[in-house]
């Protein structure tokens, strides 16, 4: 994509049984593509099935959100699998959201792994491979959606994947461009104004804004906005505004 285009991205259908995570109805009116969990950190296939049927209606693109085993903790804690059982959980899971998806008429675009399993492919290449792995032997057409700077975003364009560089608009950047860990403080911003505001410098410049605001260059093809958070609607309607009016036109992912 070039700096005038770009997709937004929400992780949606997080919700579980009875328990509700979310405004995914008011998100899928404002992000291009949905990150659809997969039963193992949220959803299930109720959850997942509607999550597809309104992603199509409404024009959304939808990719499978692969994480760890871990409903307790949302995904967001790291689990002692090798990068072998890695492999099979995340290609488990992208048969799941694949079976659910084409139930409900949809098909996937992309996958993006979630949380903590997302993480460790900034810094940890065997994560990495073993996702790339997982892609390759389940659906080798199928794009990755990485974190820009990442090992996953390197060795999936390497082995021959297609890649799309995601960055964050609601999450602060360490002066090397990685996340900033969930248990430091200001890691998840809040401020929507704020938020918005960075996220077109970002994309205007094509690079990740640190703390300290050093710019790090970067491709950048999409821009998440999380969806578990109470401010989450405010953020992305407000990103979306704030690139629409740097005319900067919001394009699904394809």
């Amino acid at each position: 994509m070039t700096a005038k285009t770009i997709d937004l991205n929400a992780d949606l259908g997080e919700s579980f049984g009875h328990y509700t995570m979310g405004n995914d109805s008011a998100m899928l009116d404002i992000v291009t593509s949905a990150n659809v969990a997969c039963g193992f950190h949220g959803g299930d296939p109720e959850v997942m099935a509607e999550t597809f049927r309104i992603a199509r209606e409404k024009g959304v693109s939808v990719g499978s959100h692969p994480g760890f085993p871990d409903l307790w903790g949302f995904g967001r804690r790291v689990m002692p699998f090798t990068p072998a059982q890695i492999e099979r959980i995340v290609a488990y899971q992208m048969g799941a959201a694949q079976a659910l998806a084409t139930y409900s008429g949809h098909r996937m675009t992309y996958m993006k792994t979630h949380g903590a399993l997302g993480n460790l492919t900034e810094r940890d290449p065997a994560v990495a491979e073993a996702i790339v792995n997982a892609v390759k032997a389940v659906d080798p057409n199928l794009p990755i959606m990485a974190i820009a700077l990442s090992h996953l975003d390197r060795i999936g364009r390497e082995r021959g994947l297609t890649v799309f560089s995601e960055i964050f608009a609601d999450r602060a950047y360490t002066e090397d461009g990685h996340l900033v860990s969930r248990k430091e403080p200001g890691a998840v911003l809040h401020d929507a104004d704020f938020a918005a505001a960075r996220a077109v410098r970002m994309v205007q410049n094509g690079a990740i804004e640190t703390i300290s605001g050093k710019m790090l260059p970067t491709r950048i093809d999409t821009i998440c906005v999380h969806g578990d958070n109470a401010e989450s609607v405010d953020v992305a309607r407000k990103v979306r505004a704030g690139f629409e009016a740097a005319g900067i036109a919001l394009r699904a992912l394809t």
